[in-house]
């Protein structure tokens, strides 16, 4: 059974779909803390209020896709409003006001949405389902992969290819030398840090369809977006889509196959990789992708 083609595929089809989700989740969290040194334990509560912002944008607006417009700029608003002072605060500092907005924003969404599960509906343009190779298939599913791997594409692109890439990667390789060119270098990482923020919420947004809308269901995700941050490799683009395909394949397999042991599976992945490459399966310092 598990090795008959109908079943690989669209095991193969869920394991890319959820890597696509922990990669725009993690890829934030991963940039803010490989190029920043920002260790932002909240990431997972800006992911949460991305889909509760979701859910508020569709029953106001009875539009998905204004939902996928506003809730990442709100989350992005939220994230900058309340973190950039800690932008240049100490490691400590960062983990324990980071840490402690967990809770607040565990709060904050009982008390304005309520405790009881949400949902999302799927847009009608992408409801339904479709043949792939053979094997019936959610649309909605092919769109989050696509998304994916669009947002890997604009990044890279976007990170290597242009002046405000440039000058990131020379911040992180020497911040007082940029500074000594008349640069903002602040800023410049400023703007990363709300990209990071962004694409919180773009994933929380992205979600919402597929898994209900609760209040913690941030640290579940979030532990998982350390894992995938920690086995690329801090600040690497490629490494946080190699993080993202190994741990979403390995969940997913594990999930349907060994059930029981299917997070325990992750943690010694996990394990096995930082024994052999103890900075990551792609690290980079000094940001080039």
């Amino acid at each position: 059974m598990y090795f008959e083609a109908p079943f690989l595929i669209v095991q193969i089809l869920n394991g890319l779909q959820l890597s696509a989700l922990l990669f725009l989740f993690s890829v934030g969290l991963s940039i803010v803390f490989g190029m920043m040194n920002f260790i932002n334990l909240a990431h997972g509560t800006l992911y949460m209020l991305g889909a509760y912002l979701a859910v508020s944008a569709v029953n106001w607006f009875d539009s998905f896709w204004i939902a996928l417009a506003l809730a990442p700029l709100g989350v992005t608003f939220v994230g900058a409003l309340l973190l950039r002072r800690l932008q240049s605060a100490s490691p400590m500092k960062q983990v324990l006001v980071t840490f402690g907005l967990i809770f607040v924003g565990f709060d904050a969404v009982r008390m304005i949405w309520g405790r009881l599960p949400q949902t999302v509906p799927v847009p009608d343009a992408l409801s339904g389902s479709i043949s792939v190779l053979g094997e019936i298939y959610p649309v909605y599913r092919l769109f989050i992969i696509a998304l994916g791997f669009t947002v890997m594409v604009v990044l890279t692109l976007s990170l290597d290819r242009t002046r405000f890439g440039a000058i990131v990667r020379a911040g992180v390789d020497n911040r007082t030398m940029v500074s000594a060119l008349g640069i903002n270098i602040e800023a410049a990482f400023f703007w990363i840090f709300c990209l990071g923020c962004y694409l919180a919420g773009l994933a929380g947004v992205v979600s919402a369809p597929v898994f209900s809308v609760f209040p913690g269901m941030d640290m579940s995700v979030l532990i998982l977006a350390l894992i995938v941050v920690v086995v690329g490799g801090p600040g690497s683009l490629r490494g946080a889509a190699l993080g993202a395909i190994i741990i979403g394949m390995a969940d997913t397999f594990g999930q349907v196959m060994i059930p029981q042991y299917a997070r325990i599976t992750i943690y010694a992945l996990m394990a096995i990789i930082l024994l052999l490459k103890p900075a990551g399966l792609l690290p980079v310092r000094a940001f080039h992708g």
